[in-house]
């Protein structure tokens, strides 16, 4: 199999990153619809008794040593980290980069019919009353955001700030955690790879950026992505074999027996070789 190249791949995944982040500013659904889709989540989870993210927020709102590198985190690390990773399968793991890629293209794409299928309010936008903190806003002195989840102060407009179902923040870190696991070769990169999804995914909750079942329907959206992969590369096959299929010399007309296309040489048999041998 070729090696991809690097230009089409940066087009290539510019224009899947440009539809998703269009796309999902576009679906920004109903902020009514979004609350109560965030509450009912909420609810479900006091009544399995998971409900992990207000202890957390406590603790990151009332611990700044904690709160203020989980916002520099949250802001930053989705978009570095998972760059970095791309770059590093396609010098490094050539082989098992157009997979690699394959899968987060396909895992992203779904993730957007989420957030477009159920638009879903973040704890932090949540009435008070029901005893959030948005550290981003709470910190947002330390940092470049302002109130408006991780964007920069004034582009607060340009995001969808009710897409928190999935979390793709925590897929974007598994899909990387799984890359250093299985294609690093120190026990250090396998370390990163265990350790980075599952400090993002208390990052997430302890800033109220999302609910602990965004976290489990991130994950389940990589698993659908994960699955999807081998069949979208096999129809990218077929369709490059296709594409590049050799032009037919005969223009699609059929020759009978011993007839040959004018102009083409005869191509001595078995047969002619064995007669002149003979003589």
């Amino acid at each position: 199999m070729r090696k991809p190249c690097w230009w089409a791949e940066l087009a290539l995944i510019a224009v899947v990153y440009a539809a998703y982040s269009g796309g999902r500013l576009l679906v920004r659904g109903d902020e009514a619809a979004a609350v109560e889709h965030g509450l009912a989540i909420l609810r479900l989870e006091r009544l399995l008794g998971i409900d992990a993210e207000h202890p957390l927020n406590r603790l990151f709102t009332d611990v700044p040593a904690l709160g203020i590198p989980a916002d520099f985190a949250y802001a930053s690390l989705h978009y570095l980290v998972t760059p970095a990773i791309l770059i590093w399968l396609f010098r490094r793991r050539p082989a098992h980069y157009r997979a690699a890629r394959t899968w987060l293209m396909l895992s992203t794409l779904l993730g957007l019919v989420g957030f477009t299928l159920l638009p879903t309010c973040p704890p932090r936008l949540l009435d008070p009353a029901y005893g959030f903190t948005d550290t981003m806003e709470y910190f947002s002195a330390y940092g470049w955001w302002g109130g408006e989840a991780s964007a920069p102060r004034g582009l607060g407009g340009l995001t969808n700030q009710y897409a928190a179902m999935p979390s793709l923040h925590v897929g974007w870190a598994l899909w990387c955690g799984v890359m250093l696991w299985r294609y690093g070769r120190t026990p250090v990169t396998k370390a990163l790879g265990v350790a980075y999804p599952l400090v993002t995914t208390v990052v997430v909750m302890g800033t109220a950026n999302h609910y602990l079942l965004d976290a489990v329907a991130g994950a389940a959206v990589m698993g659908a992505g994960l699955l999807l992969a081998p069949h979208a590369l096999r129809l990218a096959r077929t369709l490059r074999g296709t594409a590049e299929a050799p032009p037919v010399v005969s223009g699609g007309c059929e020759t009978s027996t011993g007839e040959r296309i004018p102009g083409q040489r005869s191509v001595p048999t078995s047969a002619d070789d064995t007669s002149k041998a003979a003589r």
